[in-house]
Order: structure tokens, then C-alpha cells, then sequence
């Protein structure tokens, strides 16, 4: 009878930890049940003076106070690692949204597709489906990027006159105030045109001037300026990297001391500034330079503090000492790059962003704007790419015949077209559901690491995918490659904006862990109490909730695990229901694995970068899940649409498997791996990589026009004029797919199965043998036309090659 109601006693407090049941709740289910046994005769007077010896700690205040939370208290302040003043403002910029409901172990999917799906105004779409469609007609990719190095001067005008470079300004300084999803549809419509493009519209729409103005300048300045922005009369430009610190950019050299100083014949309040900058995006051709840099006040002329740390400020160019103009050459993506510097440039204080009141601050006004701009420039460029790359390698596999037989027909190409399918429409959805978060007034600093990564790894994967299909076609540059720019380009994307290994090792994890688990940042706050009572009464409220959390964390994930999480909830009972739930079970397994990777490592967890990756990638996946899952709902959950669905969130599902065990094995201790491996896989690993059958099935809707097809083609640039390669092999495609019928009848009146290739002749023996009709003569003498175009690749004359024209 006792071991009965212990058995009760252990299944009521698991069920009440599953549950999230707080210390007062489990501790009054411990008393009814004993209550209840006592009453049965199961429990002596022995075991409740057993049971109050134990609880009377927990449930008085100043017991647990005294004997349980100040030594740990203790303990824990020793062995937490102290953080610098700008690792305190990058964990506080921004904000959490979703990922915080995945890093805590139990996301609401239905509070997800509760989010507003993102849409444009009637002034996006016509700005959309004009000037940017005709800025892309203009536009004739290898002129720029290999005789000019530039876009033509024509190219320039039209984007100024047009105010693309002003989407995020504000009306009121005569901007065109677009949403953050608006951005992102004019950024991958350009991206599918010319990365040169979409990089030189991308970056003054992204962290710089107009940006750090609108949110921190002062009235003078915003009128001074952002007018000027607006127009296109200014062009922009922020220095912040510098040779000594690339990734590390909190570390910069360059440095400004406050000073008085001639400006304009008066002796004035200002700073003599020095720097030596690199890699920056517009330097060579801006007007105005954004500079960040260490401002040091050694006469206290500010204030008492004679270091006031990183500042932003804004010079103009043509200030004497101001040096730009000089290129660096990026993969031959040649877009305005290069470096600036400056010698004791004395420059009035109030060239400050938000004058003097904001000295000090630029590490903080940067990392809260990067929150922002690092989720739309690069992951939407990076989606227009992957899926200008899908689209592509689409028409071209069903239209390059090899062993009489499309290539996209040949399982070896079936593969690189099913990833670059699934991933055009994750990345799609990560963008929409990422830039919709931001249009809800979000700042998401984890969001916009995770995407920034992601993305753009995924479209390095996706062009190399690409460039395996097309093969000689892809490798050939010249006016009809529309593949060899990306692929030059590509690691510019992934090394810019906080370089990808940095990104994935510390930056993830290391914020998202202390920004979304709801007890991490309290805990390392109450630190910096200086009251110990306060403190300890704040650590014993904050410790509970943890411990709590953590107990829960582990009865939620083994119960997933044990029962592969078929019982839990999912907001639809359809095919996706699996999806859902296997999210779940990871996403309490993250929280778990958080709490676990904590207490082993402790302080040192923040120098286990390996390990940190794994928990970041874990979290990553999950929100790529969790976009894929959004955008099917959003899109009214076309069943014909499904099997991207499936084999997206398979392909996530199956790397957030592969990272949980990647951790399990990294943890130090054997016992440890085995009871982990016990609680986290007791069947073992249960998802499986996508099927060759499925990838076979969405291999085939990158090759034939569908509504499907279409709308994995949003927002790119696939009108049919010569000047746009992609848009031309679209309407190739579908001459190819409607002369096959033709092709067919002439084979059949001729006895025997042709090569499909001089589709020419194969129209004059059809008139022949008087099988076609003169009207499907000529489709087959069209198609011949655009077949050899799609296959064709250029070639050049020695002397066009050499790089001197001399």
C-alpha cells in the first residue's frame, strides 16, 4: 500500500511538473496525497515528521533564505563570468518574440498563427511592379559588374529619382516609410536581377545613417539630413570595421577626443577624430559618413567620465582630411566598397548622433539598429538568390537533355533541385514571418542572427547546387551566365554583418540563451543588487522559477521522447500534425539541454563555442520549422503545395535530431550521455533525411509551370526581355513543354525515337511527312531558337579578356 502511494505521489508531482505547476501547488498535491495514504493507513506519524524535515526549508521563507539560497547565492556570483558594459548592451538591445516561446519548451502554435500575415499597401505594390521592374529592364548584369565595375550612371539617376534608397525613411522627411516585408519584396526582386543591385539598395536601407537618425538624431539633424537621404541628393555610408577589429567590433581603434577647436573661424566645443576604416559599402562614392569610434574626454569637458566609449557621428565628406574614394574588390560583386580614413579631423560636437547626450553610446544605438536591419538586407537577398537559383536550375534541367533524356529526369539531378525547392520556400518563410515580427514593432537581435546565418548558408548550398546542374553552363562566364556572380559572391554574404562562424558559435546561442530563457538574464542582473537581503529575496524567487523550470523541462522531454510525442497537441489534425508535435518535443529538449549545459560548464559554457553552436542550431531550426509550418497556414494550406512542407520541416526536424545527439556525445561525463541518451532518444533517433520518393515529387515542380512553381517564384524578376536571363528560359520552358507533343507526332510518323535536339529539321521532316501543321513547324523552329540559347555558352575574343586595354 505505501509503495502504491509513492508511486502516486511521484506520477501526481511528474504530472504537475509537466504542467508547470508552481513549489506551493506541488507541495499541497505532496500533502493531499499524504493525507489521502494516511487515511488508507499507507503513511506512519515516521514518514510526515520525514516529510516536514524535508519541505519546512522550501515552503518557510527565511529557512530557505538562510540555509539554502544564500550559499548558493554565493557560489553563484563567484562563479559566474562578469560582462563587459558592451556585452550587457548587446544582450539588452533588441527584443524576444517567437523564439523565446521555443526556447522555453512549450511554443503555442496557435498564438503562432495568430500573428497578422504580412502584406503590402497599395504604394509597395505599385512601387514593386514599377519602378523596381523597370530598374531591373535597365539593368544588364555583366555590363556592370564586368566592363563598368559599377552600375551605369543612368542606373544611379533612376535609383535616386526613384527613392530607393529612401524605403526607410520616414514620409515626413520625404521618404517613401515602407514596411520591413515591403523592403524584403524589393530586395529579392532585385537579388534575382543582379546581386550588384540589390547590394547597393540594400545597405542604406540597412544599418547606417538614415537609420541610426530616425531613432536617435536630434530635430536639426533629422531636418539637416534625412531630406537629403531621401532624394538621393546625400548617399550614405557607416564606417564601423576597422583592421584591428572585424568581428570583434567593440574592440576599434579608432578614437575621437573631445577638444576645444576652430570651426569656421570660432573656437568651438567639438572632437579631433583619427580612423582607419575598412570593407565599408558606399565609402568610395557617399556624401555622408557614419562613423563609430571611442570618444575620450581626458579634460572632462562633457562630464566626469573621461571615457565615454564607442560614439556615433556624422562628417560629411567633403570636410577637409576626410578620406574616401579608394575601392576594395569584393569576388567581382563590384559594388562600392572601400575603405576611410582620417587624420585629427576636428569636427563641432554636435556632429554627435543625438548630440552630446548620446556620446558614449553608439555600441548600444548600433547593436539595437543591427536587430533590425541584419533581418531584412542579407536573409532576403540571400532568399531572392536561392530561389532565382531554384527557378533556374528548374527550366534548365527539364530543357538540357542528356542520354535522350531531360537531366532534371536523372535522379543525381533530382537531389540538388528537391533542396533547392525546399529550401526557396523556407527561406521564403523565414523572411515573411521575420520582417512581419518587425512590422509588430519587434527588434529581434536572436531572429535576425539566426536568419543572417541561415540564409545565407543556405543560399551558399543553394548555388553550389546550381552550379552542379548546369555544370560547363555555370562555370562559363559571360553575358548569358546568370549562375557565376552568385557563386563569386556568395561568401561576401556570409562574412559581412557579423561573420557566419562568429554568428553560429557565440552570437545565436549566447544572446538567445540569455535573452529568451525566462530566468537566466534575472538571475545574472541580481548580481549588480548591492543590498544582499534584496539580492537574496530576488535569487530565491528567480532560483525557484528555474529550478521549477528545469524539473518540468525534464518530464515534458522525456515524456515527448518516450511516447514520440504523439499524445501532445497540435493545432491540426491534417498531415502537418507531426511536424507540430515533433517541434515540441525538441523544443522542450532544447530547454532541457540549456539547463544541462549550464550547470556542467557553468561560466565556462560561454567559452564552449562548439557546444553553443549545437544549442543555437537546435533553436534555429526550430524557428525554420516554425516559418515553414506559418507561411503553409498563411497561404490558406494548399494541399498541392504540402510536399515542400513536408520535406522543409523534415530537413529541419532531421538537423535539430542531429545536433541533440551531436551534444549528447560532447558531453563530458559517460554516465551523463548514457542517462541523457535514455531521457532524449529511449527508441533511438526517429527522424529520418526526406525520401528519395518525396524529393523525386518536389524535384518535378521546380521543372513544370504550376501554381505551386509560381508562387515559390514571389517577387522575382521573371519578366521576358533580353536583358533578363532567367525571365527568357522561363518562357523557353514552356516552348519546350508545348512542342514535345510535336516532337512526339514526327517521331511516331517516322518509325523511330529522334535525339531532341536541331528542332529545326525535325519541323521540316514533320512537313514532310505532312504530320504538323506549318503554325507547329514554326513552335518547333522557336524552340530550337531558345533551346540552344539555354545551352549555349559565351565566348570571347583574346583581347577581350585581357584585363589592360593598352
Amino acid at each position: 500500500m505505501t509503495m502504491c502511494f509513492i508511486i502516486v505521489l511521484l506520477i501526481g508531482l511528474a504530472i504537475a511538473s509537466y504542467h508547470r505547476s508552481n513549489l506551493n501547488t506541488c507541495l499541497g498535491l505532496s500533502v493531499f496525497i499524504l493525507f489521502i495514504g494516511s487515511f488508507m493507513g499507507a503513511f506512519s506519524t515516521l514518514s510526515w515528521l520525514i516529510f516536514i524535515v524535508v519541505t519546512l526549508p522550501l515552503w518557510v521563507s527565511s529557512l530557505r533564505h538562510q540555509y539554502i539560497i544564500e550559499p548558493i547565492f554565493k557560489v553563484f556570483k563567484r562563479i559566474t563570468p562578469t560582462m563587459s558594459k558592451t556585452e550587457k548592451e548587446a544582450i539588452a538591445a533588441g527584443t524576444t518574440w517567437w523564439e523565446a516561446d521555443l526556447f522555453c519548451g512549450n511554443p503555442d502554435w496557435k498564438k503562432l498563427h495568430q500573428y497578422p500575415v504580412p502584406r503590402l499597401t497599395v504604394q509597395e505594390k505599385t512601387f514593386i511592379e514599377g519602378p523596381v521592374e523597370t530598374v531591373c529592364a535597365m539593368l544588364d548584369d555583366w555590363h556592370a559588374t564586368h566592363e563598368l565595375t559599377d552600375l551605369p550612371q543612368d542606373v544611379w539617376q533612376y535609383l535616386k529619382d526613384n527613392q530607393f534608397f529612401a524605403m526607410i525613411i520616414k514620409k515626413e522627411y520625404g521618404g517613401l516609410e515602407f514596411s520591413a516585408f515591403a523592403q524584403s519584396c524589393v530586395l529579392q526582386k532585385l537579388s534575382s536581377k543582379s546581386m550588384l543591385l540589390s547590394s547597393i539598395v540594400g545597405v542604406p536601407n540597412s544599418l547606417g545613417p538614415g537609420e541610426l537618425l530616425q531613432h536617435y538624431g536630434t530635430d536639426k539633424q533629422k531636418q539637416e539630413y534625412l531630406p537629403g537621404l531621401a532624394s538621393g541628393q546625400h548617399i550614405p555610408c557607416f564606417a564601423l570595421t576597422s583592421p584591428e577589429a572585424g568581428s570583434d567590433a567593440s574592440s576599434i581603434p579608432d578614437f575621437g577626443i573631445v577638444c576645444h577647436g576652430d570651426w569656421q573661424g570660432k573656437e568651438i566645443l567639438g572632437i579631433r577624430l583619427t580612423w582607419n576604416k575598412r570593407y565599408i559599402t558606399l565609402a568610395p562614392v557617399a556624401t555622408v559618413l557614419g562613423l563609430a569610434f571611442k570618444l575620450q574626454d581626458p579634460d572632462c569637458l562633457l562630464s566626469k567620465d573621461t571615457a565615454p566609449g564607442i560614439t556615433c557621428a556624422l562628417i560629411p565628406t567633403e570636410l577637409e582630411g576626410v578620406e574616401i574614394g579608394r575601392r576594395h574588390f569584393p569576388l567581382n560583386v563590384p559594388f562600392q566598397n572601400g575603405p576611410t580614413s582620417g587624420n585629427d579631423v576636428f569636427v563641432p560636437i554636435d556632429f554627435i548622433i543625438g548630440g552630446e547626450k548620446m556620446a558614449g553610446q553608439g555600441w548600444r544605438m548600433l547593436v539595437e539598429c543591427l536587430s533590425v536591419g541584419r533581418a531584412i538586407t542579407l536573409p532576403s537577398n540571400s532568399a531572392g538568390g536561392i530561389k532565382a537559383a531554384a527557378i533556374a536550375s528548374g527550366s534548365y534541367s527539364r530543357i538540357r537533355r542528356q542520354f535522350r533524356l531531360p537531366i532534371g529526369h536523372m535522379e543525381g539531378i533530382e537531389e540538388p533541385l528537391a533542396e533547392l525547392a525546399g529550401f526557396a520556400y523556407s527561406s521564403d518563410a523565414a523572411v515573411s514571418l521575420s520582417t512581419g515580427a518587425i512590422d509588430l514593432g519587434e527588434k529581434p537581435s536572436v531572429i535576425s542572427a539566426i536568419i543572417k546565418y541561415h540564409l545565407t548558408e543556405q543560399m551558399r548550398t543553394a548555388i553550389d547546387n546550381a552550379m552542379d546542374i548546369h555544370g560547363g553552363k555555370g562555370i562559363c562566364l559571360g553575358p548569358n551566365n546568370y549562375l557565376g556572380r552568385a557563386y563569386q559572391g556568395a561568401p561576401v554574404a556570409i562574412t559581412v554583418e557579423g561573420a557566419n562562424i562568429l554568428t553560429r558559435n557565440m552570437i545565436i546561442y549566447g544572446q538567445g540563451a540569455i535573452r529568451c530563457h525566462p530566468f537566466v538574464l534575472t538571475e545574472l542582473q541580481i548580481c549588480d543588487i548591492e543590498n544582499n537581503d534584496e539580492a537574496i529575496k530576488a535569487f530565491d524567487e528567480a532560483l525557484l522559477g528555474h529550478v521549477g523550470f528545469t524539473v518540468s523541462n525534464f518530464f515534458r522531454t522525456f515524456w515527448l521522447s518516450l511516447t514520440g510525442a504523439k499524445l501532445s497537441s497540435a493545432p491540426y489534425k491534417d498531415e502537418t500534425h507531426i511536424f507540430y508535435k515533433s517541434a515540441s518535443r525538441f523544443s522542450a529538449s532544447l530547454a532541457l539541454m540549456s539547463d544541462v549545459c549550464m550547470s556542467v560548464f557553468g561560466g565556462s559554457l560561454k567559452r564552449k563555442e562548439r557546444i553553443s553552436a549545437r544549442l543555437g542550431d537546435l533553436l534555429s531550426y526550430l524557428y525554420l520549422v516554425s516559418a515553414t509550418l506559418k507561411r503553409y497556414n498563411d497561404e490558406g494550406r494548399k494541399r498541392e503545395d504540402f510536399d515542400l512542407v513536408h520535406w522543409s520541416c523534415q530537413n529541419h526536424l532531421y538537423h535539430c535530431q542531429r545536433a541533440l545527439a551531436d551534444l549528447i556525445n560532447n558531453m563530458p561525463l559517460a554516465p551523463l550521455r548514457g542517462l541523457l541518451k535514455i531521457i532524449l532518444f529511449p527508441w533511438g533517433r526517429p527522424i529520418r533525411k526526406p525520401t528519395d520518393k518525396l524529393e523525386h515529387v518536389i524535384a518535378h515542380i521546380l521543372q513544370v509551370p504550376s501554381e505551386t512553381r509560381s508562387r515559390l517564384a514571389n517577387y522575382l524578376y521573371l519578366a521576358d526581355e533580353p536583358k533578363n536571363l532567367i525571365g527568357r528560359q522561363e518562357q523557353i520552358l514552356k516552348d519546350i513543354l508545348a512542342v514535345e507533343p510535336i516532337f512526339e507526332k514526327v517521331c511516331s510518323a517516322k518509325g523511330k525515337k529522334l535525339p531532341f535536339m536541331a528542332l529545326d529539321k525535325i519541323a521540316k521532316m514533320g512537313l514532310e511527312l505532312e504530320v504538323i501543321t506549318l503554325d507547329e513547324a514554326h513552335a518547333l523552329e522557336q524552340a530550337e531558337i531558345g533551346r540552344l540559347l539555354t545551352i549555349n555558352v559565351d565566348d570571347f575574343d583574346h583581347k577581350e579578356l585581357v584585363a589592360s586595354k593598352s
